[in-house]
């Protein structure tokens, strides 16, 4: 049964007459009589009764009104629904991001951005270091992440790298006075607070490099499995870290901040997703991540 058959039915039915009918749907009235009676056929029923001064609907035909009324609607919002759902409008993604990329004012506005222009799409956010992104990512756990592009390596993933943001020292208040430039190598003596590189080893990595460019190999303290941890030590007075520019933006007693004056180590972010994946949802939010980076800079 042909959604044109239904159509047809529903006009023959309101008109009442298969010649009016047949004008209001723009086709003859001998096709529209043939294509009646093929339904009828498909049935087993005869749904309308041939009057004199058109037709009337018999029994079967009201019963089968009553089930198909709705049809023609329910198929356009069907095939609105697929539309749509191809635009990437509807559906969920499932968005991994790191504790430091948080901070990042790119990434609240990309989401807030995308929550805008696609109310209906479910986003689920999950914090967690580089390495549990990515694996994520590859298992299918996650659908995209926001995480340091140095941790997405190898063939699984793809990733757009939208910014790279100088590294600042992070100070006990009593360590330095607030605000002034510092040299990397005043810090050699003083214990630095990292993430474990197991768990996040671009900042990890990028610190231990840029000390041993400045000539010495930093003292290692203590170790905090996030960023924001990382700062509640520094201030605390448990030593000093590097962290990315934009967390001169959290504000937090007893710390300070500092841009470095020399061997500046630089860490990289970007939006990750699987390789191959052609979810149209997600290709919608790469595509709106890229657009508010780029529209910022």
């Amino acid at each position: 049964m042909e959604l044109r058959h239904i159509r047809y039915f529903l006009a023959v039915a309101e008109a009442r007459n298969f010649t009016r009918a047949a004008f209001s749907l723009g086709i003859g009235q001998p096709p529209l009589s043939q294509q009646i009676k093929n339904l009828e056929a498909e049935v087993d029923a005869v749904l309308f009764r041939r009057t004199g001064s058109g037709a009337e609907l018999t029994a079967a035909g009201h019963a089968f009104l009553r089930e198909v009324r709705d049809m023609p609607n329910q198929a356009h919002l069907a095939a609105e629904s697929a539309r749509r759902a191809a635009r990437g409008e509807t559906g969920s993604i499932r968005l991994g991001y790191t504790g430091s990329a948080a901070f990042n004012p790119h990434v609240p506005t990309s989401i807030r951005a995308f929550r805008r222009r696609f109310p209906e799409v479910e986003l689920s956010l999950q914090e967690s270091n580089s390495n549990g992104l990515v694996e994520g990512l590859v298992d299918g756990t996650l659908d995209a992440a926001f995480l340091r592009s140095e941790a997405a390596g190898g063939e699984e993933l793809t990733i757009y790298e939208f910014e790279r943001e100088p590294m600042i020292a992070a100070l006990p208040t009593t360590r330095m006075e607030h605000g002034l430039p510092i040299s990397l190598a005043d810090l050699r003596d003083d214990p630095f607070i990292m993430t474990p590189r197991p768990l996040g080893p671009t900042l990890y990595d990028a610190t231990m490099t840029a000390c041993h460019a400045a000539g010495f190999d930093p003292v290692l303290g203590q170790t905090a499995p996030q960023i924001a941890s990382v700062i509640a030590l520094v201030a605390a007075e448990m030593g000093v870290a590097l962290v990315p520019a934009s967390m001169r933006d959290v504000a937090m007693r007893g710390i300070s901040y500092h841009d470095l004056v020399d061997h500046v180590p630089f860490a990289s972010l970007g939006i990750a997703h699987r390789r191959g994946d052609h979810s149209p949802t997600v290709a919608a939010f790469i595509t709106e991540v890229r657009f508010a980076s780029s529209d910022s800079k």
